[in-house]
């Protein structure tokens, strides 16, 4: 079964609706997705209808029109092959997405999808974490800063929380270990100006595993000591 019919059984199962439009646009990043990983380690996930749920709607399964509202301003923090970032964009059109990653070949897989789908309002920085959050026009400066499968929760929210204005959310999505990680991360999240909100279980369609969607508002400002320095928080996470 080509890609398109997966995605379109898959987000029926999952109570989605997509435009022939969004259709569309995600069967051109599935493409582009295939033909870079020949060259570029992209993603381990190739199988069309792997791709589907994995990939396209696990990063659909954050969106929250409250969170993710008409204008809002997104940084998809160690984005890697453009998950959850792109496939929300293409959701939700009117987003003004960041995408931020670390690797150059990437960040260059990353520009042609955006030229290929003529994703406006899209915006690519190459730069870690810890550097760009520390730059005066990305410190809290977004509305929200989303993140998956980069990091242990207390690492990810260094990473993330300083992008985040106030009244912002970070949002991560999570796999099975979710609540350990929470309970790990509950200090680290006040210190750091966040406040747990929500927490939100995630069925993907045809998949067993247990995986969850962290909402985490941003209430004070970070202290101006965090992040700390590139590789630390990973090296010695806050506890």
């Amino acid at each position: 079964m080509i890609f398109s019919e997966e995605l379109s059984n898959a987000a029926a199962l999952y109570q989605l609706s997509l435009t022939q439009n969004q259709a569309e646009a995600y069967n051109k990043y599935f493409d582009l997705l295939i033909k870079w990983n020949q060259q570029v380690n992209l993603t381990a996930i190739t199988q069309p209808d792997q791709v589907a749920v994995k990939h396209m709607i696990d990063s659909i399964s954050c969106f929250d029109q409250t969170v993710f509202f008409a204008g809002a301003h997104i940084i998809d923090v160690g984005t890697g092959a453009g998950f959850p970032g792109l496939p929300l964009k293409i959701f939700q059109a009117d987003l003004d997405l960041t995408l931020l990653d670390s690797l150059n070949k990437r960040v260059k897989f990353l520009q042609c999808v955006v030229d290929e789908l003529k994703l406006e309002n899209t915006t690519i920085i190459h730069a870690r974490a810890e550097e760009g959050a520390r730059q005066k026009q990305y410190r809290e400066q977004f509305d929200v800063a989303v993140s998956r499968a980069v990091a242990r929760l207390t690492v990810l929210c260094e990473y993330c929380l300083p992008f985040v204005k106030i009244g912002g959310y970070f949002v991560a999505l999570k796999g099975m270990q979710y609540a350990d990680e929470v309970d790990e991360a509950n200090r680290v999240i006040a210190i750091l100006g966040g406040k747990l909100e929500k927490i939100v279980p995630v069925k993907l369609p045809g998949l067993d595993d247990i995986r969850a969607v962290l909402y985490i508002k941003k209430i004070k400002k970070t202290p101006t000591v965090y992040p700390r320095k590139a590789g630390t928080p990973e090296k010695s996470p806050l506890s």
